[in-house]
């Protein structure tokens, strides 16, 4: 039974896992430190005993056989949508979101551990459903995925929400879910995103005007693109059934794309805060806002730019001790390592993400089960997101989203549903060589 017990665990992403979250442990302690050489925060004592719940939490996920979790799924994708509502009305106000629930000084962020739910219930729908029609799955797919990425717009968390998207994806694409499905979710929400910033773009960057942003911001001409844009979809679609002619299949696939993106981004225009649009922004130009909003991009890029190849040595750093930084522990911890560990430290934590998404992969391609093969890619997806956005987000290649870099940001809510995610993926791998 001893030797069972220790056979369950992939070792290799338990190595990295642990060094990640170490490392992690260290750059929050250095976030703490200022000027004057002091530590003035315990962020690093609590981060370690996350780190420990996690690890015992991993360990017990790993223990169970994931295929059994199949017959609690519903019921657990029934309370993640209670939850959720119950945060959007009795939540805590955190940096502009109804996104926390807790007592005193705990407090946990429920979006974050809904992703392995909805993870295990969407997996468990998809596998159900193979002998479906394409079309059919989609859409339930689709209405799986709507249900909590709406609440969580409510919030409103648009970095959470955005989380939910590439898992979706993956893991439709994963179960044969036709690909000009996939495609038509993620140009037109591209496209939504687009045109909600294009006419803040066009007041705030643009010298010129352009005539999209004048039929966005005039609600009549809105109104008749929309429809204009409806009608062509419809018309095409009823050629297509006449006629039978690819090419009016696709008119009608451009224009419902156009359709909806107009229709989604002038509510979405309503919806998302100022300063979420702002993040957008000065994505495309920092300066445009350089002791606000763009701060945040510029202070980063000097951090990542004064470390060099070898760094300025731990606890070296400048801009992470004089508080130059925001959010420092948490969105940009990767600043605070690439200027005391330098590209050299960098590279160092780029290996360690891509061999556990190696791994993952490597898992996906050996289990004999559909269900434990969704699970993965969803958990792929994830955490894929998480660091491309998180460190291009820091080096200024990607938008500010407020996204953390799972197991070295400061947070039990996302360290905990990262390391729950690991957990899972060694009880699939496990399954495989036969462990019950």
């Amino acid at each position: 039974m001893k030797a069972k017990f220790f056979q369950i665990f992939d070792y290799v992403l338990l190595f990295c896992v642990l060094s990640l979250v170490t490392i992690g442990v260290l750059f929050i302690y250095s976030s703490g430190i200022n000027s004057e050489g002091v530590n003035v925060s315990n962020e690093y004592v609590k981060q370690l005993v996350w780190a420990g719940v996690g690890l015992l939490l991993m360990i017990v996920i790993a223990l169970l056989d994931f295929r059994r979790l199949s017959r609690y799924v519903p019921y657990l994708y029934g309370f993640l949508v209670l939850i959720l509502i119950y945060t959007r009305i009795f939540g805590r106000y955190v940096n502009g979101a109804r996104s926390w629930i807790g007592f005193g000084g705990f407090g946990i962020q429920p979006a974050e551990f809904c992703k392995v739910i909805f993870i295990l219930f969407l997996a468990w729908y998809l596998e159900r459903s193979q002998r479906e029609d394409g079309r059919r799955r989609f859409a339930v797919a689709a209405g799986i995925l709507l249900v909590p990425l709406a609440l969580i717009l409510l919030q409103p968390d648009l970095g959470t929400a955005s989380v939910y998207i590439p898992i979706f994806l993956v893991m439709c694409f994963m179960a044969g879910i036709p690909l000009r499905y996939l495609l038509f979710f993620l140009i037109g929400g591209l496209l939504t995103m687009v045109l909600t910033v294009l006419p803040v773009w066009q007041e705030k960057i643009a010298a010129h005007p352009f005539v999209v942003a004048r039929v966005l911001t005039n609600g009549r001409l809105w109104l008749i693109c929309v429809v204009a844009a409806a009608l062509v979809a419809v018309i095409s679609m009823s050629a297509y059934s006449f006629f039978r002619q690819k090419y009016y299949y696709w008119i009608a696939y451009a224009f419902s794309i156009l359709c909806g993106a107009l229709f989604l981004s002038h509510f979405g225009s309503r919806a998302l805060k100022d300063y979420q649009i702002m993040r957008l922004i000065v994505f495309l130009d920092p300066d445009i806002d350089p002791l606000n909003t763009g701060w945040h991009i510029i202070q980063s890029k000097i951090a990542i730019g004064s470390g060099g190849f070898f760094g300025r040595g731990f606890l070296g750093g400048t801009q992470s001790h004089y508080r130059f930084l925001p959010e420092q522990s948490t969105d940009f911890i990767f600043s605070i390592l690439s200027e005391e560990w330098g590209f050299r430290g960098g590279v160092a934590v780029f290996t360690l993400y891509l061999t556990i998404m190696l791994r993952t992969i490597h898992i996906m391609r050996k289990t004999p089960s559909t269900y434990g093969l969704l699970i993965a890619s969803g958990i792929l997806g994830m955490f894929f997101f998480h660091f491309v956005v998180n460190t291009g987000m820091v080096m200024g290649i990607m938008p500010i989203t407020g996204i953390p870099l799972l197991f070295l940001s400061y947070g039990g809510s996302s360290l905990w549903t990262a390391m729950a995610c690991i957990g899972l993926l060694m009880s699939i791998n496990s399954r495989r060589y036969g462990f019950s």
